[in-house]
């Protein structure tokens, strides 16, 4: 083992930003998205898992096809398939999941690396 190595990267410990974190949700920890584990209030240690493929909420309104790209809303704490402005791409849908008021959990496998969604529009100069 390198004497670089700290612990396994699948689940690492952070702390909980303004508002605590919740077992579970997704949450951005600076431009690092992690699945918390542990359900504890702000400036306390959690464990989020930064990797592999979880059930999570998403828009109840959007149908995903298996691959399509996911995108954490950091204000709704849920998943979308929309690139939005201020989004973070943060994974793929795994499972194809319809569209309703019943479809709200979404199984996306996560990259470990989280991207700003960025406008489809410019202005050309």
């Amino acid at each position: 083992m390198a004497k670089s190595f700290v612990q396994p990267g699948d689940v690492e410990t952070y702390i909980a930003p303004t508002g605590g974190v919740v077992g579970g949700v997704g949450v951005m920890i600076g431009s690092k998205f992690v699945v918390a584990l542990d359900t504890v209030a702000q400036t306390l240690p959690f464990r989020g898992m930064t990797s592999g493929t979880h059930s999570l909420a998403k828009v109840g309104s959007q149908a995903w096809t298996e691959g399509v790209a996911v995108y954490f809303d950091t204000t709704n704490k849920w998943m979308s398939s929309t690139a939005t402005v201020g989004f973070f791409r943060v994974g793929t849908a795994v499972v194809a999941t319809g569209a309703g008021a019943g479809e709200t959990i979404g199984v996306v496998h996560l990259d470990n690396t989280a991207t700003f969604a960025v406008s489809a529009t410019y202005v050309q100069r």
